[in-house]
């Protein structure tokens, strides 16, 4: 039986791993096309490799989405991450603000106003923006650039919210709290070495370091992947502008 993405043309990036990499698994389950992102592409997938925190990057996707998939109806942004040191506010240079919303901003900005018109033009279309829960509680000592720029990323989903559902495009903020990624594992294991520990005590010592996640584990990816894919989905078709927060109950507001 075809799924509830049948026929569907949909952009993944960030794919090569984690929840990227997830997402477009559930999305090819559900039945759509899947056109994958990531510095190194996937000989098996239908991919493009190519660096998105640069114009030049983001303009290739945009001619890889009209010449391979032939217009686009989904798009998930799940690119993003830090590579800033330690050290609070004053180890953030203007290079490391600027490579921060480089990754984490722009790519989003660009490819949205580049494929935007497609999805506005044949009345529907679905974007999922992947920000963060240090969106509204920041962690300093190494990624307030991280965050700073995931806080404007969900500034600029919720205004483009407002422009394009009157015309047919949802668009969606999905929140993800620490989720054990690839990346996540190999920091538990490096924390643990550190500590002179195993993998097991330093996972619950990051989860407290975090504030604590009350069901008592992180996100799996895949976890993820099924709340986009429901948002994706006709399933969620009134739902728009607003944010999916999926951390566990580690964000103690409300």
């Amino acid at each position: 039986m075809a799924g509830p993405l049948h026929s569907k043309r949909a952009l993944v990036t960030g794919a090569s791993r984690g929840i990227g990499r997830a997402v477009a698994d559930r999305l090819r389950e559900d039945g759509a096309t899947v056109l994958t992102v990531a510095r190194s592409g996937d000989a098996d997938r239908l991919s493009i490799a190519t660096d998105l925190a640069t114009a030049s990057g983001c303009t290739a996707v945009a001619e890889a989405v009209a010449a391979q998939l032939g217009g686009i109806d989904i798009i998930v942004h799940a690119l993003g991450g830090s590579t800033a040191p330690a050290g609070g506010y004053a180890a953030l240079d203007d290079a490391e603000w600027q490579a921060a919303l480089a990754l984490n901003l722009l790519p989003a900005i660009r490819l949205d106003r580049a494929l935007l018109p497609l999805m506005v033009g044949q009345g529907a279309g679905v974007i999922v923006h992947v920000t963060s829960i240090q969106v509204q509680s920041p962690v300093f000592e190494a990624t307030l650039a991280y965050a700073a720029a995931k806080a404007a990323l969900a500034n600029y989903s919720k205004g483009l919210s407002k422009e394009v559902s009157p015309k047919g495009v949802r668009v969606l903020r999905v929140s993800p709290g620490w989720t054990e990624t690839e990346a996540a594992v190999a920091l538990v294991n490096r924390l643990a070495t550190e500590a002179g520990t195993d993998a097991a005590t330093a996972r619950d010592e990051l989860m407290k370091a975090i504030g604590g996640i009350p069901i008592g584990r992180p996100n799996q990816p895949s976890e993820v992947a099924d709340l986009i894919a429901f948002l994706v989905s006709p399933r969620a078709a009134t739902i728009t502008g607003t944010e999916m927060r999926i951390d566990g109950g580690s964000l103690p507001i409300v």
